[in-house]
């Protein structure tokens, strides 16, 4: 083949891998500022996350962590800069887009926020019903399917306040997998458990990446930071610290 073909074909397979990292991208803010009000709690933030990565939000209280989540589930408007999070632009955001925005996450909370009233299987019927679920036999193959996923298919009609708390957290992650979600954001999952329940879930959600969801794991936990370490991202004096650029 021609020395000039041959350098045509490595320039195209370069450009085509570097279109697949692109493509790959599903969480992206460009030059942003995100804002509490009109105080600004993250300046000049360039962020790129992709499909299966697994990356730790960490920062003080105040430091601008739970905006960046808001930010990125729609609560918070971005008015400076671009952000983009599964094809929806947040710069551009419309409030009638906010659900199918929501429907492309998953979120799971420190304080798993179940109905008490109602098993496992009302509690997870619940949320579809919200997010436009109405065929009921399919509702029950999912909770089953989702319910496999995290190891309590045997927990289906049990109330959720006779569960553990790690039970409760496996369940609240079960609720955030319902639509199958590109992007999970974990926002202080382990804060309520000890730390062997805590080291469970943790090597759940890790296995939840390997099959290509991106999470982004919020944390004060530092133990479990040191035992799993991963990309970092650290919220600090305004500004988050990507550990992929640190040299």
């Amino acid at each position: 083949m021609p020395v000039c073909l041959t350098y045509l074909n490595e320039i195209r397979v370069i450009f085509m891998a570097a279109e697949n990292m692109i493509n790959d991208s599903v969480i992206e803010f460009k030059d942003a500022t995100i804002y509490q009000g009109d105080v600004p709690v993250i300046t000049n933030l360039n962020l790129a996350l992709n499909k299966g990565e697994f990356v730790y939000l960490l920062g003080k209280t105040g430091s601008g962590k739970s905006s960046l989540l808001k930010t990125i589930y729609g609560d918070l408007t971005l008015t400076k800069g671009t952000g983009e999070v599964s094809g929806f632009k947040l710069h551009n955001l419309k409030r009638k887009e906010i659900p199918f925005l929501r429907r492309k996450l998953g979120i799971v909370f420190q304080d798993f926020q179940l109905l008490s009233d109602r098993n496992v299987y009302e509690n997870l019927r619940f949320v579809m019903k919200a997010t436009g679920w109405t065929d009921e036999v399919k509702i029950k193959s999912r909770v089953k399917d989702v319910l496999a996923k995290v190891g309590l298919e045997s927990k289906e009609l049990v109330m959720s306040f006779q569960l553990s708390g790690g039970e409760q957290q496996r369940i609240s992650i079960a609720r955030a997998l319902i639509n199958d979600p590109e992007i999970i954001l974990a926002d202080e999952p382990t804060g309520n458990l000890d730390p062997d329940t805590s080291e469970e879930i943790m090597k759940l959600l890790l296995d939840i990446s390997k099959q290509g969801r991106c999470i982004l794991f919020a944390t004060h936990d530092l133990l479990l930071y040191s035992k799993f370490p991963s990309r970092t991202l650290m919220c600090e004096n305004n500004h988050i610290a990507d550990s992929v650029s640190i040299k």
